[in-house]
Order: C-alpha cells, then structure tokens, then sequence
C-alpha cells in the first residue's frame, strides 16, 4: 500500500506524446510516521503521519509535544498488506512511480447557499408565458397528501465544502527533487487544500 498527504498547488499541463494533458500539481510530503498500530494493541492495523512540522516553539502545546506536526492523518493498512513503515521512518513522493493509479481524497470548495438549478440542475420554469421573476425557482414542493415536504426533496441549500474521493486517477510525472506529484485530472478543493492521495 502506497499512501502519502499533501497540499494542492494548483493546475497546469504537460506535453506527452504529442498531447496535451491537463495535471494538478500536488506538494506531496515528505511525511513523517508518528505512530505505528497494530491489532494485538490497538484492535487494528494503521499507520499514523504528519505533515508540516511546526518550526516556533512557542506555538507546540503540551499535547503536541511529541507529534509536532500542523496536519496529523492515519492510513488503515488492508488486509494482506504488511507494515512496511517504521515510527519516525520518513515517507516522500519516491514511493510513488510514474503510471500509478490513485484514488485522491480533499474538501471540495464551498459554494455557500445555493438555488435549485445551481445545487441541483434544475431547468427552472420558463421565460415567458405569464412566469414573472420566477425563471430559477423550483416550482411546486409538496402534494396535497401528506399536507407536508417530503423528506429529501432537493431543495435550496448549503453546497460543496464536503468530502470527495476521486477513484482511478494516474500519476503522469513525479519530481523527487521538489517533492511533487502531477496527477492527470482535476482533484477536489481549493489551492492549499489538504489530500490524501493513496494507491489502488
């Protein structure tokens, strides 16, 4: 199992074969294990990681002493794969190879409050026909039995800053020098976002 923690930096493309191949530049690690669990103690098997070490010492508290790291993120291992980190091992973008298929996990951005045709497709009504002012809203909501909204219509609301996985992308380029990692496609949140990015 190959898994890793990072930041987005933002999109760009590369030239492959003759092609052009839109990639999000991820600063992946390095990451430093912090703990190893396994199942005799702890029920089951992990590995712990931090990322981003907290430099002033002022700003590490008594909880933080001996995992100073801004981020911490555990990595459950699947069965038949064997702990291959040690605690205080470090982890960097070499464990990743050009052509890996993974699955990225971030935070998608938030939209704030949002109408039915933005949050879910909706058409609206039309444009003319007696429809004044109501071109972008949702049309009838309820029927006259139950006498009530039922529960789950898709309504106005809160959209996006929600958790995202995004299966099967590929690793077009790995820079081992910089500690960087061009994934093919575009992955969830804004610039700065925190990912998981783990192999498949």
């Amino acid at each position: 199992m190959k898994a890793i923690i990072g930041k987005k930096i933002g999109m760009t493309q590369l030239f492959q074969n003759e092609r052009v191949i839109p990639v999000t530049l991820v600063q992946a690690g390095p990451v430093r294990v912090t703990q190893v669990k396994t199942k005799e103690k702890d029920g089951y098997e992990a590995i712990q990681v931090g990322f981003e070490e907290i430099r002033a010492q002022k700003k590490i508290t008594k909880s933080r002493k001996r995992k100073p790291f801004v981020h911490l993120k555990e990595f459950r291992m699947e069965k038949g794969s064997e702990l291959a980190a040690e605690a205080g091992s470090a982890i960097d973008v070499s464990l990743f190879e050009e052509g890996d298929r993974v699955r990225v996990s971030g935070i998608s951005k938030g939209k704030g409050f949002q109408g039915g045709v933005k949050r879910h497709g909706f058409s609206g009504r039309n444009a003319t026909h007696g429809v004044k002012h109501e071109q972008r809203t949702l049309g009838s909501v309820g029927s006259s039995f139950p006498e009530h909204v039922i529960k789950g219509r898709r309504m106005p609301g809160r959209m996006g800053a929600e958790r995202v996985t995004v299966k099967n992308l590929k690793i077009a380029k790995v820079d081992k020098k910089n500690n960087i990692l061009a994934i093919a496609g575009a992955i969830p949140g804004r610039k700065g976002t925190l990912l998981e990015i783990r192999s498949i």
